[in-house]
């Protein structure tokens, strides 16, 4: 999974969880459609209905609970900061609970990103794709 290096970061502990969130949701967005694609070959709008199904709040959710015992303290961490940034908005067909932890999870993958940590990242989404 290495990706393209466009320059330096600023310190994680500057960046807000929202921040990550937003980098780790491209990530986590990326894995999908790159594991959708090894599954075998169907049309654009099926790639894309099932991406959905993968990143919508609630499956996010459900992949965070699964992974929590496998992290780290640190990535526990991670992830905390993201489930307790506060968001302004929390799509309609969402609960806050299943909001928070998708956010918790996309800023546990943006982290992960920044710190060059994408044998980690892809094992955790591994882990995510065999439950599925």
């Amino acid at each position: 999974m290495d990706m393209l290096n466009l320059g330096a970061f600023p310190p994680m502990s500057e960046m807000s969880p929202l921040a990550l969130a937003f980098l780790g949701d491209g990530v986590y967005g990326l894995l999908v459609r790159e594991h959708l694609l090894q599954r075998g070959n169907c049309t654009v709008n099926r790639l894309h209905t099932q991406s959905v199904e993968w990143v919508r709040c609630e499956a996010q959710a459900q992949a965070l609970r699964r992974l929590w015992p496998a992290l780290s303290e640190a990535e526990q961490a991670i992830a905390q900061r993201g489930r307790n940034a506060h968001v302004h908005h929390v799509p309609k067909n969402s609960s806050l609970e299943d909001y928070h932890s998708a956010t918790a999870l996309e800023t546990l993958f943006g982290a992960l990103y920044i710190q060059g940590e994408f044998d980690r990242i892809r094992a955790l989404f591994m882990t995510i794709a065999e439950n599925e």
